[in-house]
């Protein structure tokens, strides 16, 4: 994870937050997205773009990316391609609402994505598909119990 930043668990124990980028042209997704994400203790950065999202990704390590397949300017697929080539580490989530584009997912997995969701999808899922990214990415982190050595007997 970045662990740049460190949140306070229930237990007086610091854990680091993962971050995570959201890319997509929709700005009520973008909000509703983020606030879910951030309620859950991620950290969280937007981009109304692919373009906009790559020039976060050259200054801000994250731990995974929540993109839009279907956008202007450029589109999640070509984002997911630029990214392999430069072996982005991040673990990548492709999203589309657009029916009868399930194709369309199954082609970003095919070029990179780790994981696909098809809107309209709960917040459950949302947080369900980035915690299980966050787990295969760094098992050893997340298996660890978050234990207060003042409580161990």
């Amino acid at each position: 994870m970045s662990g740049v930043v460190c949140d306070e668990t229930g237990e007086g124990v610091r854990k680091p937050m993962a971050t995570i980028l959201l890319i997509d042209d929709e700005e009520s997704v973008r909000s509703l997205f983020q606030v879910a994400l951030e309620r859950a203790g991620y950290r969280v950065l937007t981009a109304e773009n692919g373009k906009h999202g790559l020039r976060l990704l050259e200054h801000q390590e994250v731990d995974v990316i929540l993109l839009d397949i279907f956008m202007p300017d450029m589109d999640g697929l070509e984002v997911i391609l630029r990214l392999r080539e430069s072996r982005c580490a991040s673990k990548m989530i492709a999203i589309t609402g657009r029916s009868g584009m399930k194709n369309f997912l199954d082609i970003a997995k095919y070029l990179g994505a780790h994981d696909t969701l098809m809107k309209p999808f709960s917040v459950q899922e949302l947080l369900d598909a980035v915690s299980s990214q966050l787990k295969s990415a760094h098992p050893l982190e997340l298996a660890q119990p978050n234990i207060n050595p003042n409580e161990v007997d």
